[in-house]
């Protein structure tokens, strides 16, 4: 299951963000959700085209694909050097797939900035240099850690080392792991590290209703932190976690114009979600029938057998064909049977690439 850590600076809204994410005030049995500790809570993927798609199969039971996230307490500067809760947040980051930081965008003399200045850049910077220095320790001790074995000519721990040498040379340039270069050889070498920086970040920019907002205002603070988001070849989504808390008490035919009313006009945890797919390049396929209709997760590129595997570890080696049809297509049609009669319903071998949306039926030895 993915896994991404809810990270910030104190008082930015990360708790709020994860109490509107996992629905947390309202019975768990009501929602795809279940909460695995006071900090953890798996969330089901809002997905239309699921759906449609148990509408149109009569599913007893609708699955969403789901993702966990983290709260992990707020980030202070000094962090890698153990402040705040320092080792504790940064091994909490490590076990996750990837980022959200989430950056207050909103002025507002009643809620104090742990800067007492609100510039979203440079919150930006002071988590990113918090995760960079604590990698750059990481390196540093693997690098002591082969110096004997390089001595002794082992040629894998002299390629990991030059590989190590790289980030290093990246980390004092003021990059990420991830911009550093690595080729995907070299990624591979330093993988066991699980290096924060080299995880995917989506940035979430904060905003308030009926605030000052900063792309709003326009007085450069909103245009500096997209440049710096830009350069460092990420990407960023904008929400508003209060909103998103208060509407947890809103049912679902309501929602739509209570946001029209505080004047929000996207779903922020929809597009959260949408975001945090594109950034780790995932996409869904579907299985449905009668008795279960399902969205499944995998990398954006992966092949039919890989596919299988997200359902059953058999599928992958035992792989024998797949049978496929675009969800739309299928619901256009209006039956298996008539997508068959038409011709579809496509067979696919192992060389298939899924693509989003499609409907699957595995057949295996």
């Amino acid at each position: 299951m993915l896994k991404i850590g809810i990270v910030g600076l104190p008082n930015v809204g990360k708790s709020t963000l994860f109490n509107a994410l996992t629905k947390a005030s309202v019975p768990a049995e009501n929602y795809p959700f279940c909460t695995i500790d006071p900090s953890v809570g798996v969330v089901g993927v809002p997905d239309m085209r699921l759906d449609k798609l148990a509408d149109f199969s009569k599913s007893e039971k609708v699955v969403p694909a789901a993702i966990e996230f983290v709260d992990i307490a707020g980030l202070v500067k000094g962090a890698a050097e153990g402040e705040g809760l320092g080792n504790q947040f940064l091994a909490n980051i490590r076990e996750t797939d990837a980022i959200l930081e989430l950056v207050r965008f909103f002025d507002d003399p009643n809620i104090t900035h742990v800067s007492e200045e609100v510039e979203p850049y440079k919150d930006i910077e002071i988590i990113n240099l918090e995760l960079a220095l604590a990698d750059a320790e990481q390196v540093r001790k693997r690098r002591d850690k082969l110096v004997r074995d390089i001595k002794t000519g082992n040629k894998d721990a002299a390629a990991e080392d030059a590989a190590l040498e790289k980030l290093s040379k990246g980390f004092s340039e003021g990059k990420l792991a991830i911009n550093a270069g690595l080729t995907d050889d070299e990624k591979k070498l330093v993988s066991t590290l699980n290096l924060l920086t080299m995880k995917p970040i989506l940035y979430a920019f904060n905003k308030k209703s009926g605030g000052r907002n900063l792309d709003e205002l326009a007085d450069g603070r909103a245009d500096r932190a997209y440049e710096l988001i830009r350069m460092l070849g990420g990407r960023h989504i904008f929400l508003d976690a209060v909103t998103e808390r208060e509407l947890n008490d809103v049912v679902d035919a309501d929602r739509d114009g209570f946001r029209q009313e505080l004047g929000v006009s996207e779903d922020g945890l929809a597009e959260l979600i949408r975001g945090a797919y594109e950034t780790l390049g995932l996409i869904s396929f579907f299985t449905t029938g009668t008795d279960e209709t399902r969205a499944w997760t995998v990398s954006s590129g992966s092949t039919a057998p890989i596919a299988g595997a997200a359902i059953h570890n058999d599928f992958l080696n035992k792989f024998i064909r797949a049978e496929v049809i675009d969800w739309q297509k299928l619901l256009e049609l209006g039956s298996y049977a008539a997508a068959r009669e038409k011709g579809m319903v496509r067979v696919e071998g192992k060389e298939y690439v899924v693509s989003d949306g499609d409907v699957m039926v595995f057949l295996h030895g």
